[in-house]
C-alpha cells in the first residue's frame, strides 16, 4: 500500500479574505463616521425634530386668591375642574371612531345628538385643539376618562364658586368661564386675584400624557387673596329685610348700604332684585347690576340736613330759631314751594322733624351760592366716591350759570340734582364723624386711608339732635326707632322724573345714623316704586333700618346707648306690679 496523501492547510489569507475584511471595515468606518456626524453636526436638528414631536411647553396652574369678609368667611373661592377637549385630526384619522358604541355614549354624557357632535367635528376638522365642554360635573369627567376615545381628552381647570350664593353677589361678583372677573370686586382686582401663571417643559407620550418634566420656565405667581369690609352676619341680616320688604310692598327694586362711620368702609351692600353667581343662566344685565352704586335717584327730603348744616355753618340761624313757614306754600316765579299741611311759625329743628319744604328753602334762599353749594360738592355729590368699584356712577351734580331761586329751593329738599344710595350713605357718614368725610373701602382697613374735614363736629352734633327728633315721637320716621340705641335719620320720598317732568311712582328712602350718642354705623334704604297707598319713606323704608340697624349694631358689640329708656320701662313695670 502506497502512503497516504496528507490534505493541503487551510491558507491563512487568501485575496477574498482580504477583501471581506476591508468592505467590513469600511462599512464600520462608514457607520461610525455617520454616528459621528449625527452626533456632533447635526444633533441640534434631530433634538428639534424629536422635541417637535415629544416635548411641551406646559402651564404650571396657579390658584386664583380667595375673597373673604372681614371675619375670614369665605365668599369666593376656586375649585378643581375637568373640561374636555378634541383632536378633530386625530379623531377623523380613524372614522370608525364616531360610529362607536363609545361615542355615542360620548354624545349622551354631553346631551347632544350624535350627529350633531360627528358634525361638530367635521367642521372643525383642520383643527389639532377645540374645546368640546368646559367645567364638567365630576361624574361627567369621569366617565368621559373611561370611555377612553383617541382624540378625546380632559384637561384639568378652575370653577368659581361663591358660598353665600345671592347674598353677596351685587358685592363679589363673578369671573368668566377663563377666571376673568366680570362684575363686583372679582373684576375690581382681578390682577391681583388673578395671579401670573408660569411654565414648564415637559415630554409626552402618543397620548399626550407626561412622562417626564424636563424643568420649570417661568416660575407661577399664585393668586393673591383679599378681605373685604363686609360682614356677612350684617349682610344676610339686610338682605333678608330688603328682600321681604320689596315683597311686601311690591316694590320694583331696592338698595341698603351700610358704612362704617370711624374707617369709611363697606359694612354691608344689598340689592334687589339680586342672582345667583354660581348659574351662569341668572347673570343678566338686570340682575347683575349693583344699583347701589350705578343707580341715579333724586334724593328728596333726605337731603336737608345738608342746608341745615351750611345754614348753621354760616351762623344763619340756630336750631331754636324761628322760621315762618305760613301758608303752607311759598311762590317763587311762576312756581310754587309746598308743604303737606300749613306748619305756621316753627323752629329750624321742627323744619326737618316735620320736613318742611317752606321752611328748608327759606334757609337756601338766605344763603350765598357759594357755601350752599360748596357743601354739596365737598360731601362728594357729583363725584364717585373712589371706591374703585366697577361701574361706579358719579350722580349728577351741575348748576346752571343764572340759574332761579326756585331752582335754588328745590336743591334745598333734594330735587334737580341725582346721587347713588352710596353716596348718600357716605355723606350721612359725614354727619356722624363730627364733619371728617373719609373715602369709602370695600376692602378691611385697620384705619382711615385719608381724612378730609368738611364741617365743624359743634354742627355736627346739632345737627344730629335735630335729626334725632325726626324718628322720636312727633316725627316723620318714627318707624325707625330702635330698641336699644338712639337714632338720627331723615325721611324722603320722590317723585320719579319722566320725559317732560315728574311721573305718579316714587322713590321711598331713608338714611339714618347710629347710636347717636357715639355714631358707629350710617345707613340708607331705597325702595323703587313699592306700591299701593303706602310709599312714604317713613313708612315702607324707615322701619328696614329699624330692623336691620338694631340687630347690626348688637352683632358690632356697640354699647347700647338708651338707658334711661330701659330703667323708664322697668319703673313702669314696677308700679304695675306694685
Amino acid at each position: 500500500m502506497g502512503q497516504a496523501r496528507k490534505p493541503k492547510g487551510i491558507p491563512l489569507c487568501t485575496w477574498r479574505y482580504i477583501v471581506m475584511l476591508s468592505v467590513i471595515a469600511l462599512a464600520f468606518t462608514a457607520l461610525l463616521g455617520r454616528a459621528a456626524y449625527l452626533q456632533i453636526y447635526e444633533a441640534g436638528k434631530l433634538t428639534s425634530e424629536a422635541n417637535k414631536r415629544s416635548v411641551r411647553l406646559q402651564g404650571i396652574d396657579t390658584r386664583r386668591g380667595v375673597i373673604s369678609d372681614r371675619n375670614g368667611i369665605e365668599l369666593a373661592r376656586s375649585i378643581p375642574v375637568q373640561s374636555a377637549w378634541i383632536d378633530p385630526k386625530t379623531i377623523l384619522k380613524t372614522p370608525s371612531i364616531m360610529h362607536s358604541v363609545a361615542w355615542k355614549k360620548l354624545a349622551n354624557v354631553l346631551e347632544m345628538p350624535e350627529g350633531e357632535l360627528s358634525q361638530f367635528v367635521k367642521q372643525r376638522k383642520s383643527k389639532r385643539f377645540v374645546w368640546l365642554e368646559r367645567q364638567l360635573h365630576p361624574q361627567q369627567a369621569e366617565f368621559i376618562h373611561r370611555l377612553n376615545i383617541d382624540g378625546v381628552f380632559l384637561q384639568r381647570e378652575q370653577r368659581r364658586y361663591y358660598p353665600t350664593a345671592e347674598i353677596n353677589s351685587h358685592v363679589v361678583g363673578f369671573t368668566g368661564i377663563d377666571a376673568n372677573g366680570l362684575e363686583g370686586v372679582e373684576k375690581a382686582y382681578n390682577d391681583i386675584l388673578l395671579g401670573d401663571p408660569g411654565k414648564q417643559r415637559v415630554v409626552v407620550d402618543l397620548q399626550r400624557n407626561v412622562i417626564e418634566n424636563q424643568g420649570i420656565i417661568d416660575d407661577a405667581k399664585q393668586g393673591e387673596d383679599i378681605t373685604l369690609s363686609m360682614d356677612s352676619r350684617i349682610q344676610a341680616l339686610a338682605y333678608r329685610e330688603l328682600k321681604a320688604a320689596v315683597l311686601r310692598h311690591g316694590a320694583r327694586a331696592g338698595s341698603l348700604v351700610i358704612i362704617d362711620i370711624d374707617t369709611g368702609e363697606v359694612l354691608a351692600m344689598v340689592n334687589q332684585p339680586s342672582y345667583n353667581p354660581n348659574r351662569n343662566d341668572q347673570r343678566k344685565p338686570q340682575l347683575t347690576r349693583n344699583r347701589a352704586v350705578t343707580d341715579m335717584f333724586e334724593p328728596g327730603s333726605t337731603a336737608k340736613p345738608f342746608t341745615v348744616v351750611t345754614a348753621l355753618e354760616q351762623n344763619i340761624v340756630k336750631p331754636n330759631t324761628l322760621i315762618t313757614t305760613t301758608p303752607g306754600k311759598l311762590k317763587l316765579g311762576n312756581n310754587w314751594v309746598r308743604d303737606g299741611v300749613n306748619l305756621g311759625t316753627v323752629t329750624v329743628t321742627k323744619i326737618l322733624q316735620k320736613s318742611s319744604n317752606v321752611g328748608v328753602s327759606k334757609l337756601a334762599l338766605a344763603l350765598e351760592d357759594e357755601p350752599f353749594l360748596d357743601t354739596f360738592y365737598k360731601l362728594g355729590f357729583g363725584l364717585d366716591t373712589g371706591s374703585g368699584f366697577p361701574g361706579e356712577s358719579s350722580g349728577r351734580f351741575s348748576v346752571r350759570p343764572n340759574w332761579t331761586d326756585f331752582e335754588k329751593a328745590t336743591m334745598a329738599y333734594g330735587y334737580g340734582f341725582q346721587v347713588t344710595p352710596l353716596q348718600l350713605a357716605q355723606a350721612y357718614a359725614v354727619i356722624g364723624s363730627g364733619g371728617v368725610k373719609r373715602p369709602v373701602s370695600f376692602l378691611k382697613v385697620d384705619q382711615p386711608l385719608a381724612e378730609e374735614r368738611v364741617f365743624s363736629d359743634n354742627t355736627s352734633s346739632k345737627v344730629l339732635a335735630m335729626m334725632e327728633t325726626v324718628v322720636n315721637e312727633g316725627g316723620t320716621a318714627t318707624g325707625a326707632a330702635l330698641e336699644s340705641y338712639r337714632t338720627a335719620g331723615k325721611t324722603g320720598t320722590a317723585r320719579k322724573a319722566v320725559k317732560g317732568g315728574y311721573g305718579d311712582e316714587y322713590l321711598a328712602f331713608f338714611a339714618g345714623i347710629s347710636p347717636v350718642s357715639d355714631p358707629k354705623i350710617a345707613m340708607v334704604v331705597m325702595l323703587d316704586e313699592p306700591e299701593g297707598d303706602v310709599y312714604y319713606g317713613g313708612d315702607v323704608a324707615a322701619p328696614i333700618y329699624s330692623n336691620v340697624a338694631e340687630q347690626a349694631l348688637r352683632l358690632l358689640n356697640i354699647k347700647p346707648d338708651k338707658t334711661i329708656d330701659v330703667a323708664k320701662k322697668s319703673s313702669r313695670k314696677e308700679g304695675a306690679h306694685g
